[in-house]
């Protein structure tokens, strides 16, 4: 593992103190698989950190690449938000354990098992926060991936033979299986945080197109329906690189327009929090530090 800086190695020594043992390639929740890429296919299961080994209440991440990308070690100068966040949280008060997953999408973090797994460690006083979208709009039933949800928040269903893990599917729409981590979150205890996805690096008359109309609008949604907290992320985020304009944005992606560097990383984990601070009841406000507690409120409207 191949870490950048001095910040990046105290910040990776953090996240091991917090998360426990952290598993390796060969080791834990991938049994002999190793992670093959910073976008895992869809049937290789990466390893993930173990559950926390203290009684303080944990924030656990679920989502894709832009949250955690690949091993979480920077491949390709690729990091999602989920690593620089701890930076922004008292670690004597809380833990953070990032169990996002590259390439997943609101449906196939269910699938694959990964959710059912997470809840059983999920305690009463903990906190889930949730970000899917990036990798919902593919299809349902290709030969590579299988991962598209049906476009929307219904009760639409869609019956397929999996062409990839070769069993019948029932396939729902994006805000069912966003519900669905809501609803089975606060089943046991948790907090949800439902947070829209991270905008993508797409300009279109010099400001960052928004997924208001689609999958923020439907994270949104569903959050209200269900009386769960949200972050608008897509908004937050967009305004800032709107403001810095397209030049300096250049400086927060690692690819043409998807996964942030180091420095996008950060930028976005200041997002999160931002967003977090404006909730109405402040649930985290008083597991920030100093840093975090610097940031202001932003609840992107």
């Amino acid at each position: 593992m191949q870490l950048r800086s001095a910040m990046t190695w105290s910040l990776f020594a953090a996240m091991t103190a917090v998360c426990g043992a952290q598993s390796t390639p060969g080791t834990g929740d991938a049994g002999k698989q190793p992670v093959v890429s910073t976008d895992p296919g869809a049937t290789v299961k990466p390893p993930l950190p173990y559950k926390p080994k203290n009684n303080l209440p944990t924030i656990y991440l679920v989502g894709d690449s832009t949250v955690r990308n690949g091993k979480a070690d920077g491949a390709s100068g690729q990091w999602g938000w989920g690593e620089p966040l701890v930076e922004y949280f008292d670690t004597n008060k809380i833990n953070i354990v990032n169990r996002a997953i590259g390439g997943r999408s609101s449906r196939t973090y269910i699938t694959e098992g990964r959710w059912d797994e997470l809840l059983t460690i999920v305690k009463p006083g903990d906190f889930v926060i949730i970000q899917f979208g990036h990798n919902d709009p593919g299809p349902l039933d290709d030969t590579s991936r299988a991962r598209g949800s049906i476009p929307g928040v219904g009760e639409e269903t869609r019956e397929i033979d999996n062409p990839v893990t070769h069993k019948h599917e029932v396939v729902h729409t994006y805000g069912w299986y966003m519900r669905k981590y809501v609803t089975e979150a606060q089943a046991k205890g948790a907090t949800p945080i439902v947070c829209s996805q991270v905008p993508r690096k797409i300009w279109k008359d010099g400001h960052i197109v928004r997924s208001s109309d689609s999958y923020a609008g439907w994270a949104k949604q569903v959050a209200a329906s269900q009386k769960a907290d949200f972050v608008d992320l897509n908004e937050i985020i967009a305004r800032i690189y709107d403001g810095q304009g397209e030049a300096a944005v250049e400086k927060f992606f690692a690819d043409p327009h998807t996964h942030t560097s180091w420095a996008g990383a950060e930028l976005n984990a200041q997002s999160v929090v931002a967003g977090l601070k404006a909730l109405p009841d402040h649930p985290l406000d008083r597991f920030l530090n100093d840093r975090g507690a610097a940031i202001r409120a932003d609840s992107g409207h």
